[in-house]
């Protein structure tokens, strides 16, 4: 019984997660469009509602070209491997009090864990691909994934020490008894996780695969049809994920007056995701090398500090 309630979870979730990337790219879209002064997508369906299916439906039925000398079994499996721990790190994600896939006790150690594997599919994908360039994306995504990794590991410390528990629901709950959301005593560890979380989904200004030095799109440049569709997916849905455990970690998950909790996570989850839009659309990109600087140099400092701090304000309340 306990097996087909993981299916059917899991089964409900992964078609309930397409549809919200399909609509968080045409959102995307839309957004960045309203604020550069142009339409955006409005051609397919009212409003340009059905334009992000038909873009869908293009890339599933465009054909799958494999480069000659492509290590062909890695090439196949690396936009799996990539998308695979974005979506299981989503078990763990408590939606309201009473949706959550698996209450884990060391939930967070869960997310942390599984998500790294996704820079697995990354180097795959870029080495399998025989081409130089997406070599050097691949490489260059990886080294920004692990060292923005660091920070924004630490700046979660700081939330686990002042709830004393590893499980993400334990966490919303102590925020509830404290009557404070975190991100009040964590605001410096809030915003290193979101300068730490833009780094590592790759997104603007931090998004280096896609330099303009290589005019290429990074690791995935020789990917076509629904292969390139299944890192993208991966893209999206990593991204829902980072924003889902920021709303669990730092503003109190589910929790909020009058409407129902699971409506309360996904308003505090679509600002997080706007914030990411805005910042799309209106900053430049950095170079690799201030990027790294900063995370070495900057992020990684602050967070310990961040840490140092909690703990002695937490000993000291005894």
């Amino acid at each position: 019984m306990e097996m087909l309630y993981i299916i059917i979870y899991a089964v409900t979730m992964l078609g309930l997660l397409l549809g919200a990337v399909t609509y968080t790219i045409l959102f995307e879209r839309k957004i960045i469009g309203y604020m550069q002064l142009r339409p955006g997508p409005n051609r397919h369906g009212p409003w340009g509602l059905t334009q992000t299916i038909a873009d869908v439906l293009k890339l599933l039925l465009k054909e799958d070209i494999i480069p000659a000398k492509a290590d062909k079994n890695i090439f196949v499996i690396a936009p799996v491997i990539a998308f695979a721990p974005a979506f299981m790190v989503l078990a763990t994600i408590s939606w309201s009090e009473n949706i959550v896939g698996a209450d884990l006790n060391i939930g967070i150690l869960y997310f942390v864990g599984i998500s790294s594997l996704s820079t697995i599919g990354v180097l795959m994908g870029g080495w399998s691909s025989n081409n130089k360039y997406s070599l050097m994306g691949s490489m260059r995504s990886i080294a920004q994934m692990i060292s923005y990794e660091i920070p924004l590991v630490l700046a979660i410390i700081g939330v686990v020490i002042l709830a004393g528990s590893l499980n993400l629901r334990d966490i919303v709950f102590a925020q509830q008894e404290l009557g404070v959301w975190f991100i009040v005593p964590q605001l410096l560890g809030f915003v290193i996780y979101m300068i730490a979380a833009i780094a590592e989904l790759n997104r603007s200004p931090f998004d280096l695969p896609e330099a303009e030095s290589e005019l290429v799109s990074g690791y995935h440049t020789e990917y076509s049809g629904f292969r390139m569709a299944f890192f993208m997916l991966a893209e999206y849905v990593y991204a829902i994920a980072i924003a889902a455990l920021a709303t669990t970690l730092f503003l109190g998950g589910w929790l909020g007056p009058v409407l129902p909790g699971i409506v309360w996570f996904f308003l505090k989850m679509s600002i997080f995701m706007f914030f990411w839009f805005w910042l799309r659309a209106t900053l430049p990109r950095v170079r690799v090398d201030q990027l790294m600087a900063f995370g070495w140099k900057v992020l990684i400092p602050l967070a310990l500090l961040n840490i140092v701090i909690t703990a002695v304000i937490k000993v000291w309340m005894g």
